[in-house]
């Protein structure tokens, strides 16, 4: 159960990403995050209102700091889809993503089995073969290291939100959306940038709401089901449909290596499925 939920987080965080990439390039990049986190938080909101929950103070605590860490990431993502290639910079921000709820995860307890480490094991060679630049491709180092940067809160934001009690319900993923509005808002007042939505393309961003709603609570639940390390690195994934989206869409070529990349993913899934 864990892997399915985190496979349809990865699909969800992947489909996001591809639409706050495109809308990106002709709005601000700090706009789009606002309008999309705001979008997120009112699914979320609305979604809470059906389900059963029994919040602990912990609960509203983790959720806020995961929406930290959730809205700095979205914040430096969208910028560096902004400018870079998008086949490029979404899968740079899964390397972060991925290494940093896996190292506090095996610190903290978790113990997956000798074929689930081989699926994580193998899924960074994936992301990083997914990642791949060529001459022609370059995005230049903008955009790779706002992808990194945007890899690391991801990955806070993954950690966090693993903390939260099965039985809090989405109240507190509500409140983790919220605050991810107030990074953006103040990552973009820090670096001086323009966050109110003056664009009327930015408010297309509201359509990624559904999206980014559905991926946190798809696995919120999913590290209910299973372990933190393992849950992650599924959820880390999401480049693979951005480069697909990419390649369909944007006609964006999927080189020899990310071909392999996407390969060495579903062996990666395959394995600790299997485990």
């Amino acid at each position: 159960m864990a892997i399915v939920l985190a496979l349809i987080s990865a699909v969800a965080y992947g489909i996001s990403d591809f639409v706050g990439g495109v809308i990106s390039k002709r709005a601000s990049p700090w706009q789009v995050a606002v309008v999309g986190q705001s979008s997120s938080t009112v699914c979320v909101l609305i979604a809470a209102v059906f389900v059963e929950s029994h919040p602990q103070p912990s609960d509203w605590f983790w959720g806020a700091i995961a929406g930290l860490g959730g809205g700095f990431g979205a914040a430096f993502l969208y910028r560096g889809l902004s400018s870079g290639r998008m086949g490029v910079v979404a899968p740079i921000s899964a390397i972060g993503s991925a290494l940093v709820p896996v190292a506090v995860g095996l610190i903290t307890g978790d113990r997956p089995s000798t074929l689930a480490v081989a699926g994580i094991v193998l899924t960074f060679p994936a992301i990083y073969l997914i990642s791949h630049v060529t001459e022609s491709s370059s995005t230049g180092h903008g955009g790779a290291l706002d992808g990194a940067i945007a890899g690391l809160g991801f990955g806070f934001l993954f950690v966090f939100l693993g903390q939260v009690g099965s039985d809090a319900g989405l109240y507190p993923l509500a409140l983790a959306q919220l605050f991810s509005v107030l990074a953006v808002i103040l990552t973009a007042t820090a670096l001086g940038a323009t966050w109110v939505p003056r664009n009327r393309r930015a408010w297309n961003a509201v359509a990624m709401g559904p999206l980014g709603a559905s991926a946190t609570g798809f696995f919120l639940y999913a590290t209910h089901h299973g372990l933190l390390s393992i849950v992650s690195v599924i959820a880390a994934l999401y480049p693979a449909s951005t480069v697909f989206l990419a390649a369909a869409v944007l006609r964006e070529r999927i080189h020899q290596p990310q071909a392999v990349g996407l390969a060495f993913a579903a062996m990666a899934v395959a394995l600790v499925a299997v485990g």
